[in-house]
């Protein structure tokens, strides 16, 4: 039983307008500009998913610790590359995919397509969060999400079948380092409370509660990854 269901993502950004347009074209999403909000893109594939591009003040700094992993219909990234990424590590003896990234930095991964498949479009693989202890994090994410975790390679461990989740896997990635600035990138959740006493109460934190300018939680899970939390 979840206590929470998946929402979408949120990406921080200099420029929201030229990296929402950035990623759209890179998803082949709806990019949905409304007066007064923030960019979103619908319709990212595979599902009906949303991806939202918040202007913040602050410019990226550090490592990427949240980042997609996309699946391409064809076995080159020239099609990413086109439209505005940057190739930081092209495949090699130790890995078999692309890091990329986007024209503010963000890193993310695209993975040649599944042998004897042939995808129409880029599609959104997985959603990877670097972590000191992948079990316990993705063991977290099961217990509010409904889902269930898998053990994979290196130390790290996926959650499967998370409520709302639409894609194949939420890996949480084994790093050294522990977490010291913002996502860039997170989601968000829908609560089946009216409020977030379920989550505190499982261990997450909240950072900020609703107030006259946002009308939902700002929330952290055990490891200190920023996600938002929607009131029914």
């Amino acid at each position: 039983m979840s206590i929470v269901a998946v929402k979408d993502i949120c990406l921080d950004a200099d420029d929201a307008p030229a990296l929402a347009r950035f990623w759209a074209t890179v998803l082949g999403g709806t990019l949905v500009e409304d007066d007064g909000k923030p960019p979103r893109i619908d319709g990212v594939r595979p599902g009906d998913f949303s991806m939202w591009v918040n202007p913040v003040p602050e410019p990226r700094v550090g490592k990427t610790r949240v980042h997609l992993d996309l699946r391409l219909p064809v076995a080159d990234p020239a099609p990413l590359v086109a439209a505005g990424a940057r190739i930081v590590r092209v495949p090699d003896a130790e890995i078999h995919w692309w890091v990329l990234a986007d024209p503010e930095g963000n890193l993310f991964d695209a993975f040649p397509p599944r042998a004897g498949a042939s995808p129409a479009a880029v599609e959104v693989y997985e959603l990877v969060v670097d972590s000191a202890d992948p079990v316990a994090q993705a063991a977290w994410w099961a217990s509010v999400t409904g889902g269930r975790v898998e053990a994979g390679g290196g130390g790290a461990a996926s959650v499967v079948g998370a409520a709302g989740f639409p894609w194949d896997y939420w890996v949480f990635d084994p790093v050294p380092e522990r977490k010291t600035v913002k996502n860039r990138l997170h989601w968000d959740v829908d609560l089946t409370a009216a409020d977030p006493g379920e989550l505190v109460a499982a261990g997450a934190t909240v950072l900020r509660e609703p107030d006259d300018d946002i009308s939902w939680w700002i929330m952290a899970d055990p490891e200190g990854n920023e996600f938002c939390a929607f009131a029914p």
